[in-house]
């Protein structure tokens, strides 16, 4: 048996749904069985290998679309500077350092450069290289253990155009070539075969996958790829899972003859009578999901409660930071943390010693920081940026959210792990799930209208009582006993069961 889960790309900033699969990745070892984790989006500006290792993948469960058809591995980059400009003719005169991981080599006899990209954290190793030759960039090459693709470029109204991707194996020949028009992938040149276009090629390397009735294929994604998935799934009797990572449909749009389902999984409740099993991370959106299937569809679907993250063992701690605050997740709007400073800011007029920590990074961390500096909290309040958090929770007393929806809700799993205290809003399913209102944490209303000077004030008004009702450690064991039934033990016999039971079907 061969568990597949497909994905689409993968960052170093990823989003739930690619932290989801990384404990997925760990639950499935304990189950002894074999996983792939399938990326399919084109990830040029870093090595795979560097991002899905950050994440903990081992670089064997790795299968990355436009390198599967070559011999070269998923690994970290080796390639030096050394080896790259080796293959310039001619030495580089003098070079320009124009950023920590970027350096220009020049080679004025020839009107040329090349500009080197380097690995995170090293000045030696190199990522990709761009060659240009009297002010035109002409190609970009690759690199793991070896150049494993190429992109040439032809000047088109002054700037340079992408017409052709070439992926090579290990001792140089192409493995294929992608042919580019107007920045689409038109064509995939194999040596004895074509693929006109992307939905082609990617059901090219489903059939080279050769599924069989003994393998179980995990759609963690389906923009653009899922009927093929579906289509696949179905001809080689595979069995097909589906995984609902968010809130699936939307509240605002429903009648008694009308749902509207959260685009990102229509394709998959509309065709759930292909689909052998969906999971969800918790009872509540089970209960939902099965009383929308049986009002607004023909369909009654298997599903399954399962966790998407799970802890290996309660962290515990002989010292916290008195009145430490944190917030750990993606800086994207939809996790309003701007809310949260502004609550915690109120509440430090009333506590002074409050410190509020926050972790991540996003496109919205200019609005955060303005935010800071607007109520002039910069000694109290913190952007810590992005970084792994393994030993950082157990160091702080409480955990804040105002994300206003959440399909499970990993950062909230790995607080109550560490036992904080938490503050988030009354919404499913994640809050819900985590924070058991007055035991835990408190769980404060969320208006439709969104008041941000009235959620402001909530927050900072539940900071206040969590301190001064000394409720901080009873909610401290409470967190600790609500995350016991979390713990990766647990979850790998639910697992083994779900695996058991699909290919005994």
């Amino acid at each position: 048996m061969t568990v597949y889960n497909i994905n689409l790309g993968i960052g170093w900033a990823s989003s739930g749904v690619e932290y989801a699969q990384a404990y997925r990745a760990n639950i499935l070892r304990h189950t002894n069985e074999n996983a792939k984790f399938i990326f399919m989006d084109l990830i040029l500006a870093d090595n795979i290998a560097h991002l899905t290792q950050n994440m903990g993948f081992r670089h064997s469960e790795i299968i990355w679309l436009y390198q599967f058809f070559s011999d070269i591995p998923i690994h970290p980059t080796t390639m030096t500077v050394e080896e790259v400009l080796s293959g310039v003719v001619g030495t580089p005169e003098y070079s320009e350092k124009l950023s920590d991981r970027v350096v220009r080599y020049f080679y004025p006899e020839t009107d040329s450069f090349v500009t080197c990209y380097f690995v995170r954290n090293s000045n030696q190793l190199v990522e990709h290289a761009e060659f240009v030759f009297r002010g035109n960039l002409l190609r970009k090459d690759y690199y793991s253990t070896k150049r494993y693709l190429s992109e040439f470029f032809v000047p088109k109204d002054g700037v340079a155009v992408c017409y052709n991707r070439t992926i090579y194996n290990s001792d140089g020949t192409t493995a294929y070539e992608i042919l580019i028009e107007n920045g689409e992938e038109v064509l995939f040149r194999f040596k004895n075969h074509v693929c006109y276009g992307r939905t082609e090629f990617i059901a090219y390397f489903l059939e080279q996958l050769q599924f069989t009735t003994e393998d179980i294929i995990i759609l963690d994604r389906e923009t653009d790829i899922g009927s093929i998935v579906f289509e696949r799934a179905v001809r080689d009797g595979a069995k097909l899972g589906v995984v609902v990572h968010a809130e699936h449909f939307s509240d605002a749009i429903q009648t008694d003859d009308y749902l509207l389902w959260n685009n990102f999984y229509d394709y998959q409740f509309t065709n759930a009578d292909k689909v052998d099993f969906f999971i969800v991370s918790t009872q509540a959106q089970k209960d939902v999901l099965a009383a929308q299937f049986a009002k607004y569809t023909p369909h009654n679907p298997k599903i399954i409660v399962l966790p998407v993250g799970s802890i290996d063992c309660l962290k515990m701690s002989d010292y916290r930071k008195p009145f430490s605050l944190m917030t750990a997740s993606r800086l994207a709007g939809e996790k309003h943390v701007d809310w949260l400073v502004r609550g915690v800011a109120l509440a430090h007029e009333v506590i002074p010693n409050l410190t509020f920590d926050i972790y991540g990074s996003g496109g919205e961390e200019g609005k955060i920081r303005e935010t800071i500096e607007k109520y002039h909290a910069g000694e109290y309040i913190h952007l810590m940026g992005h970084c792994d958090l393994t030993d950082v929770y157990q160091q702080y007393e409480v955990y804040l959210t105002a994300s206003t929806s959440e399909g499970f809700g990993l950062t909230l799993l790995e607080a109550i792990g560490s036992g904080l205290a938490m503050i988030g809003f009354d919404v499913p399913y994640g809050n819900q799930t985590f924070i058991n209102n007055e035991e835990n944490g408190y769980l404060i209303p969320l208006s439709k209208h969104r008041v941000e000077d009235v959620i402001a004030k909530s927050f900072s008004e539940e900071i206040i009582r969590l301190y001064h009702t000394n409720a901080l450690s009873y909610m401290r064991n409470e967190s600790y006993r609500l995350a016991e039934d979390f713990l990766t033990k647990n979850l790998v016999e639910k697992w083994k069961k779900l695996l058991v039971e699909e290919i005994a079907k």
